[in-house]
């Protein structure tokens, strides 16, 4: 299967005040390599768009998204999406990729929605998924602002559909999760993991295509290293990104 994620990078820009003088470093981060590797590892073919080249590159019509069977958004703000470079700089018309994932869903594409503090709603809000079209082909309602939780006890997750075809072979406990973004499950929506008290791991089925969305992160820091280096790590992600491409997960499930 071949698979489009976006998103998983940042840039730090930092500024040293050393008495009377000061200066700047700026340096640039991926958290993609654990996901990249579960799934390469179960010999998905993967397509990687940092945020800064997602912001231009991304796919624009169902067409464009159309090869692929299924797209990841994880830490990746609406923004990006939205508003192209030549529309933010130059007022130019294009068109709406928020919409054109949409109708990819509907028209039989997977989607998965991965937490952070730039997807869902996010950081104060800023994400801003809720209300738009990538939310109505997502098994969850988003809550307005910032929707964060910050746990640094650990949240346990347990499962609630323990026999769903994305768990499936998923045995023993969890890793702890040290966060997530905090949503309502949506109408039809297969809650199949919790985290605490909240919704961690949800499925449905939009038209034609399905999504999921996985409200912690794939990465740390929400993600520890216990959860990254979890033997169940791959099998998870291949079995999520199968069962949103309609596939089958017995045929390519990690051992």
């Amino acid at each position: 299967m071949r698979v489009l994620i976006a998103g998983e990078s940042w840039t730090i820009h930092s500024i040293h005040q050393k008495g009377f003088d000061s200066f700047t470093t700026t340096d640039y981060a991926e958290g993609v390599k654990w996901l990249r590797n579960a799934l390469v590892a179960n010999d998905h073919i993967v397509d990687y768009q940092p945020a800064h080249v997602a912001s231009r590159d991304f796919p624009a019509t169902v067409e464009e998204l159309s090869k692929y069977d299924c797209v990841i958004l994880s830490d990746i703000g609406a923004n990006t999406l939205s508003l192209h470079p030549e529309t933010f700089t130059r007022s130019q018309v294009l068109p709406n990729r928020l919409g054109a994932l949409h109708d990819y869903v509907l028209r039989g594409g997977g989607l998965v929605m991965i937490g952070g503090w730039m997807t869902f709603q996010g950081i104060e809000g800023k994400a801003r998924y809720r209300g738009t079209p990538v939310e109505k082909v997502l098994p969850v309602r988003m809550r307005e602002g910032d929707d964060r939780i910050e746990a640094p006890q650990g949240l346990a997750v347990k499962l609630e559909m323990a026999t769903h075809e994305i768990v499936q072979n998923i045995e023993g406990e969890w890793p702890l999760l040290l966060g997530l973004n905090e949503v309502e499950r949506g109408a039809d929506a297969q809650l199949i993991a919790s985290a605490g008290s909240f919704p961690l791991l949800l499925a449905g089925q939009f038209g034609k295509g399905r999504s999921v969305a996985f409200t912690s992160d794939c990465a740390p820091h929400w993600a520890p290293p216990e959860f990254v280096e979890w033997k169940h790590f791959e099998r998870l992600w291949n079995q999520i990104v199968v069962w949103s491409s309609n596939g089958d997960s017995s045929k390519s499930a990690a051992s």
